[in-house]
C-alpha cells in the first residue's frame, strides 16, 4: 500500500513522485499565499524560500514558488540553506513569511514543505489548520498576469546567520582554545554555514560529508547507530569534539573527545548549562525532553515550562514567558536572541563557549550533568493504534501522573514514559527516562507486551 501524504500543523511531507507532486506543492504554495494575503490585504507580499540539499529540492521549490507567485507574492530564493537560516532571513529581510523545502531527517525519497510566519515561527495550530483547509478546498487567490509575483535570489544566509550567532558569545575566547572539530553535515544544508561559523571561531574543522549533494552518506537522523563514522573520525584525528547536523541543520548531536556518542539530549542540556551560568530565568522544553534541563534550571534558581512536541509549541512558550533558553531533546536548541527556531549553529557556539569558559572537555561536562538513562523507540503505527497503546498503558501504569497534552506522558517516581504519534512520519514514538537501567528495562518489557497486544 502506498504511503499517504502527511499534512499536519508541522507542514507537508511526502514521497516525491508518489504523493508529493508538483501540482500538490504548487497548490500548497497557493494556499499559503492566500492565507498571507488575507492577513495583509493591502501590502505587496514577499516570502523567503530556502531548501535543503535533496535532489528533489529544486523541483519542489519551483512548484511552491510558482504557487506563491500565482497569488501575487514575491519570492526570495535563498537557495540551499538551513531551516534556522530561513527563519533568520525572514526577519532580516522583513518578509511576510517563509518556506523551507525539507523533510528533515527523513530518507532521500522524501521531501516536505514547512511554513513560517513573518516572526520566523511556524504557524500555530489554528493558522496551520486554516492553511490546510484552504489547500483542501482550493480556496486560492490567483492574480492576473500583470500582478504575478517576482522571484529574486539572495545568497547571504550563511554570513547573516553566523554574524547573529557570534554576537551572543565571546568568539575571541573560543579562538584562543584552537579547538579541533569534526563536522558531519550528512551532505545536507548545514555544512556551508556550520563550517563558516566554526572557522570564524578559530576552530580547525575536519569536514565529513559536508558537500550539500543531498545524497546522504548515512541514515540522516543523528542517532548513535548512524554516527559511528563520526565517532571514529574524532578518535582518529584526536579532535576535541564532533558535531553532527541533520539535513536541514536544525538539530545537533555531539561526540566527545574520546569518540563517545553523547547524543542529542546533551545539546540542549549543555547549552542550558552555559546560559543558566550567566543568569537565572525560565526555560522551555517539550514533554519528550530529558529531566537534565530541569536539574540545570533548578540549580540556578530557575524553572522549566513543558510543552507539546513541536518547535512552534516551544517557541510560543518561550516568547510568552520570556525564556532565556529552550528547545527539544532531539538536539534542537532555541535561543531567542538569534531566532525562535531550533538551530544547530547556536548549539555548537554555546557548547564551545561553555568548554572555553570552564576549560573542561565536553565529555567531562556531559558527565557532570547526566545521571539518567533514556531509551527512544519508534514503531510503524496509525493514530488509532497509537491511541489503543496509550489506553492500555494507562491501565498498566495506573499509578502514574498523566499528561495528555500530546499523546500521553506518564510520570512515575523513578522517571517518565511518553507515548505519542509523530507529526511528520507515520510512526509512533515511545520515549522513557529513569535514573537506573533496570527500571528502563522493566518498562521496556511492559511496553513491548502492550505493543504486541495492540499491533
Amino acid at each position: 500500500m502506498s504511503q499517504e501524504l502527511i499534512i499536519s500543523i508541522s507542514g507537508m511531507r511526502g514521497i516525491v513522485g508518489e504523493n508529493l507532486t508538483p501540482e500538490i506543492a504548487a497548490a500548497y504554495g497557493c494556499a499559503f499565499g492566500a492565507f498571507l494575503r488575507e492577513r495583509k490585504p493591502d501590502k505587496k507580499l514577499t516570502v523567503a524560500v530556502g531548501r535543503d540539499s535533496r535532489p528533489s529540492g529544486q523541483m519542489v521549490f519551483s512548484a511552491v514558488a510558482a504557487g506563491l507567485a500565482a497569488g501575487g507574492v514575491n519570492v526570495v530564493d535563498l537557495g540551499i540553506c538551513s531551516t534556522p537560516g530561513v527563519g533568520i532571513m525572514v526577519r532580516h529581510l522583513h518578509c511576510d513569511g517563509g518556506v523551507i523545502i525539507t523533510a528533515s531527517h527523513n530518507p532521500i525519497p522524501w521531501n516536505g514543505i514547512k511554513l513560517l510566519l513573518d516572526n520566523g515561527i511556524a504557524p500555530p495550530r489554528s493558522m496551520a489548520e486554516d492553511i490546510i483547509g484552504r489547500y483542501h478546498q482550493r480556496a486560492f487567490f490567483l492574480t492576473d498576469s500583470l500582478h504575478c509575483g517576482k522571484i529574486t535570489c539572495n545568497g547571504q544566509t550563511p554570513r547573516v546567520h553566523t554574524e547573529k550567532v557570534m554576537a551572543v558569545i565571546n568568539p575571541a575566547l573560543i579562538a584562543e582554545k584552537q579547538y579541533k572539530v569534526v563536522l558531519d553535515s550528512v551532505n545536507g544544508a548545514g555544512g556551508v554555514a556550520g563550517r563558516y561559523l566554526l572557522e570564524k571561531l578559530g576552530c580547525e574543522v575536519i569536514p565529513l560529508n559536508i558537500e550539500p549533494t543531498g545524497l546522504f552518506a548515512h541514515t540522516p537522523e543523528p542517532t548513535a547507530e548512524n554516527l559511528t563514522d563520526l565517532c571514529g573520525q574524532v578518535k582518529q584525528h584526536k579532535a576535541h569534539i564532533g558535531f553532527a547536523q541533520d539535513p536541514d541543520a536544525d538539530r545537533l548531536a555531539i561526540v566527545d573527545e574520546q569518540g563517545r556518542y553523547i547524543g542529542e539530549e546533551y545539546s540542549l542540556a549543555l547549552a542550558a548549562r552555559y546560559v543558566f551560568s550567566k543568569q537565572s530565568g525560565t526555560a522551555a522544553a517539550n514533554l519528550s525532553t530529558s529531566r537534565m534541563i530541569d536539574d540545570i534550571a533548578a540549580a540556578a534558581g530557575g524553572s522549566v515550562i513543558r510543552t507539546a512536541v513541536g518547535e512552534a509549541n516551544v517557541a510560543e512558550a518561550m516568547l510568552q514567558h520570556h525564556c532565556i533558553i529552550g528547545g527539544e531533546g532531539n538536539g534542537g536548541v532555541i535561543d531567542l536572541r538569534i531566532g525562535p527556531v531550533r538551530d544547530s549553529l547556536v548549539a555548537m557556539a554555546l557548547v564551545l563557549q561553555l568548554m572555553a569558559e570552564t576549560s573542561k572537555p565536553v565529555g567531562k561536562l556531559a558527565d557532570e550533568i547526566g545521571n539518567y538513562v533514556m531509551v527512544k523507540t519508534k514503531y510503524p503505527a496509525d493514530k488509532q493504534q497509537a491511541q489503543a497503546m496509550i489506553e492500555k498503558a494507562k491501565t498498566v501504569f495506573a499509578e502514574a501522573r498523566m499528561d495528555t497534552t500530546d499523546g500521553c506522558r506518564l510520570d512515575l517516581p523513578d522517571g517518565w514514559i511518553h507515548i505519542r504519534t509523530s507529526n511528520t512520519e507515520p510512526i509512533m514514538r515511545i520515549i522513557m527516562e529513569a535514573k537506573d537501567p533496570d527500571t528502563v528495562r522493566r518498562w521496556t518489557e511492559q511496553i513491548e507486551t502492550i505493543r504486541k497486544e495492540v499491533l
